[in-house]
């Protein structure tokens, strides 16, 4: 018999398969939470830009690099992203060809709503086993990434 997880019931789910699920759980209630709040335009890879563009200089080639696609196809979601009100293009200070990508305040208030969101997503976790063992995985987790990435948690991508 095989379990949803694609794992012979027997057998224990490998991490990456578990965490693969929770990931995709995670989101699925965070867009569906979005979309009852309103924000009914924001797709997936937002995310991702979003996130990037709040860190600092972010240019469209560094959306190509980060989502791995053309510099033509992250120009097209940087536009989609400027269109709904979440980014906007500014002068490159040094650099007269290329434009930082910068949050505006919808960009600003999304990224504050999707945080509020997973607070309460970690919260129904947190309802089923416990305030402890949610901040135990996160700790772990945090421990596992950074002590294989230099120190530091590596920058989110798209699967």
């Amino acid at each position: 018999m095989i379990d949803p997880a694609g794992a012979p019931a027997t057998e224990r789910i490998p991490l990456a398969r578990l965490f693969a699920i929770g990931y995709r759980v995670l989101v699925d209630g965070l867009h569906r939470r979005l979309a009852e709040r309103g924000w009914t335009d924001v797709r997936v890879t937002y995310g991702f830009v979003l996130l990037a563009a709040r860190s600092g200089e972010l240019r469209g080639a560094d959306v190509a690099a980060l989502l791995g696609v053309s510099k033509q196809a992250a120009s097209k979601l940087v536009d989609g992203l400027q269109e709904a009100g979440y980014v906007i293009r500014q002068p490159h200070a040094n650099d007269e060809r290329a434009k930082l990508i910068r949050l505006t305040e919808r960009g600003v208030a999304l990224l504050a709503v999707v945080e509020e969101i997973y607070a309460e997503l970690e919260a129904s976790w947190a309802a089923l086993i416990g305030t402890d063992a949610v901040e135990s995985l996160r700790a772990d987790l945090t421990a596992v990434l950074e002590r294989t990435h230099g120190g530091r948690l590596p920058v989110i991508t798209p699967p």
